[in-house]
């Protein structure tokens, strides 16, 4: 399985599997000297984690983090950082019950296809577990990208049919699905439970604007900053979408509507708009990095849907276990750690540009 690690000045590679042991990831190419605690990378976990509130999966995993290697006294050597989370709370038996059954939305089939062998517990590798890693090295990304005072920050625009309409970062971590209208909060919490109840999930839309970068990062053609953060946000378990700014609205648009149109503001080159979402030609601009991605309603469900078996035997099927009814507020510590790590990416690699 080759496509397990990301990244090329900064680069992570993560293992493990939902119903093993446990998981984790090794990071390369971090600098030595950076203070780096357990607690810098917990908190972001923490956010990620399961059985968080009455809208996630009853799943109980800690998620402690254990830093293996790469610091020494509080620092960073700049050798690999591995760090691992023991699963403390994995229950495989609903699986042994329908482990030669095609999940309706789940990769058992595709897994089979390419590999001839799967983990069916939890899906494996597939299942979104795996992002534990993803969002420990984040962290990393994240101290680093704040001594250049570049800030990353995610929240639930939509869920189902109801959407933020105010944008208040105070009140993302004040509710429990992290939308910044506190308002429109309250009705997504009651949409989610009310399709769990009806033993059913909802998807979503996650936004992560990322504040204070400086213009010029991005490698073109094939590396552009723009194409790297869509292959690090679709990476992400269940996303299958992602626009930049204006994204497909741009369809609709005309040219004069379109550009952003360059000002000088405090001796700054600036843009009156940014439907570019801080990206031009691949290369940041200076405004804001503004990402949306769409994450799917969760494939599993306690509804009886018709599928087949391994051997091609039609079967029905329903999806018991502990499950999120939307994955969209514990997907955006997850949409912030793939932001951060391909913008700390691109700042090293940025570095070689030119002679100062």
């Amino acid at each position: 399985m080759s496509g397990s690690t990301f990244g090329k000045a900064f680069k992570i590679t993560t293992w493990g599997e939902s119903h093993g042991d446990g998981v984790g990831v090794i990071v390369e190419g971090c600098p030595a000297g950076l203070p780096l605690k357990e607690s810098d990378i917990q908190k972001d976990l923490d956010r990620r984690r399961t059985g968080q509130s009455k809208v996630t999966t009853t799943r109980k995993e800690g998620d402690k983090i254990i830093i293996m290697s790469g610091v020494f006294k509080g620092k960073t050597t700049g050798t690999p950082i591995s760090m691992r989370v023991d699963n403390k709370d994995a229950d495989s038996s609903k699986y042994e019950l329908i482990k030669h059954l095609y999940r309706p939305g789940h990769a058992d089939y595709t897994y089979d296809m390419k590999f001839g062998f799967r983990d069916y517990r939890g899906g494996g590798r597939s299942s979104a577990r795996e992002t534990v890693g993803r969002v420990a090295a984040g962290a990393i990304a994240k101290k680093l990208l704040a001594r250049d005072k570049i800030t990353v920050t995610g929240f639930t625009r939509q869920i189902g049919h109801l959407s933020a309409t105010t944008v208040n970062f105070k009140e993302i971590e004040r509710n429990i699905v992290r939308c910044p209208d506190a308002k429109t909060a309250e009705k997504m919490v009651d949409a989610i439970m009310q399709a769990r109840k009806n033993g059913d999930s909802l998807g979503g839309v996650v936004e992560v604007i990322a504040r204070g970068v400086p213009a010029g990062l991005g490698e073109p053609v094939f590396d552009r900053l723009d194409a790297d953060l869509a292959k690090a946000v679709m990476s992400i378990p269940a996303v299958k979408g992602m626009e930049i700014g204006a994204g497909f609205q741009t369809a609709t648009m005309t040219g004069s509507e379109c550009n952003d149109v360059f000002v000088m503001k405090n001796k700054k080159v600036t843009t009156q708009t940014n439907n570019a979402g801080g990206i031009l030609g691949g290369i940041s601009n200076g405004m804001d990095i503004v990402v949306k991605l769409v994450v799917k309603p969760t494939s599993s469900i306690n509804k009886a849907q018709d599928t087949i078996t391994q051997k091609g035997k039609k079967a029905k099927i329903r999806v018991e276990g502990r499950h999120d009814p939307c994955v969209a507020p514990r997907a955006v510590p997850i949409a912030e750690a793939m932001v951060a790590l391909t913008l700390i990416d691109h700042l090293l690699r940025n570095k070689t540009s030119q002679l100062t």
